[in-house]
């Protein structure tokens, strides 16, 4: 990376507790008065860079998973500064759960998806009606995930659009009343970051679908409770939703991809 003119150039490495590199730790760089003047991921090897004008600085990296750490660096005008390695130790908090069986609280979970429209806004919508367990194994990458979710339980706030998506067009809800997940594998991407793949079973037939997972903890409410944030995207044709109406110049009335989040809560039984 090429020092500016005006300015001078910093770099480091983040390591996890282990000494490994770690990719995708979030960098920030502070002046004096705590303002965040740049920002940087790490690279797949852990390193990261940025050139800012000549001064103090203080650098704060965190990463999901593990605790912050921090260095003070001074950059001087046309020189590069290398700080030391930021080796992150694991946030014990955020290790997967303890064993057992969890099912998922419907009251505090959430199934959204969002959907593009000609190409201008995004719609987005929602479940109301699913259920699911989740088995923690020990090891962990043993675990494995059901869910259950009606159909006929979609919701965009709009009846004519909810009615348009629940007939034979879309989901076909009577003939096709579930959609179902179950996990085939668990892999750790890093600190408290997972990867679940598993078969999704949506308008009769059945696809692989991988679920970027994040967990967010273990608290004490109405009884142990995990909670945990997953993401992936859908691509309507795997599951034959072919309904679609095309604009002038070749455009879309509904995107191809659906993006889906999951925010779980789920009881330890």
């Amino acid at each position: 990376m090429p020092i500016p003119l005006t300015g001078g150039l910093l770099s480091g490495q983040v390591r996890d507790g282990e000494g490994r590199p770690l990719a995708g730790a979030e960098i920030s760089v502070l002046d004096r008065a705590s303002r965040r003047i740049a920002h940087a991921d790490s690279d797949p090897f852990g390193y990261f860079a940025a050139a800012v004008v000549p001064g103090e600085y203080r650098v704060r990296v965190e990463a999901g998973g593990y605790r912050g750490a921090g260095s003070a660096v001074e950059v001087e005008w046309g020189r590069h500064a290398e700080i030391p390695p930021l080796n992150l130790a694991t946030d014990e908090s955020l290790l997967p759960p303890p064993p057992g069986l969890y099912d998922i609280d419907p009251d505090h979970t959430s199934v959204r998806f969002i959907a593009r429209h000609i190409g201008m806004s995004k719609v987005y919508g929602r479940f109301n009606s699913f259920r699911g367990q989740i088995h923690i194994a020990d090891p962990f990458e043993e675990s494995s995930v059901d869910v259950v979710i009606d159909a006929a339980s979609i919701d965009t706030s709009v009846e004519a659009r909810d009615n348009h998506l629940r007939s034979a067009d879309f989901l076909d809800v009577e003939r096709h009343p579930e959609l179902r997940f179950s996990s085939g594998r668990f892999t750790q991407l890093g600190g408290n970051r997972w990867q679940v793949d598993g078969d999704l079973t949506l308008h009769g037939l059945t696809s692989d679908v991988t679920l970027e997972t994040t967990f967010l903890g273990l608290q004490e409410w109405n009884g142990v409770r995990a909670g945990a944030i997953a993401t992936t995207e859908l691509h309507r044709e795997h599951f034959t939703l072919n309904w679609q109406q095309m604009l002038a110049h070749g455009l879309p009335v509904i995107g191809s991809t659906i993006e889906i989040t999951l925010d779980v809560q789920a009881i330890r039984q």
